[in-house]
């Protein structure tokens, strides 16, 4: 093979411009035993593209397959608010609550409430008082800056 013919083909390899066939031109120059003196460091690189060619990989790689549970939890969520829905609304077959029971819980709603709202004026009243404790820190701020 003349020698100009594989440098050209060289330059065109390394700028990633050769085809199939000259590829195979450059690897049969390079695997002959005579190379030009020039030319040796690129024979023991096209020696290792022939060899990295023939290597396979020949360990067994497990496919796991990723199961997605967030969408059958999601199903199962629909499935069991829309169940609630449908049997929530049913009446109940007792007749409902004993009065005296009833009388009971009015009773101590009634009691809840006057507990709740006299909790709401106490706050209330803090909240009124720390109106001053706010004044008092700005003009402590405004004389010690």
């Amino acid at each position: 093979m003349e020698l100009a013919n594989i440098e050209k083909l060289l330059e065109k390899y390394f700028e990633a411009k050769t085809t199939i066939l000259e590829e195979k031109t450059l690897q049969e120059y390079f695997s002959q035993e005579e190379v030009a003196p020039h030319l040796e460091d690129y024979k023991s690189l096209f020696q290792y593209f022939s060899i990295a060619k023939e290597e396979q990989f020949t360990k067994h790689v497990p496919l796991k397959t990723k199961r997605n549970y967030y969408k059958w939890i999601s199903v199962a969520a629909v499935a069991v608010l829309v169940l609630g829905v449908y049997f929530g609304n049913q009446p109940s077959k007792g007749g409902g609550i004993d009065p005296q029971e009833r009388i009971a819980a009015e009773r101590a709603y009634q009691e809840t409430k006057r507990a709740l709202a006299m909790i709401s004026q106490n706050l209330n009243k803090g909240k009124e008082k720390m109106l001053y404790l706010n004044e008092f820190e700005k003009t402590k701020n405004k004389i010690f800056n």
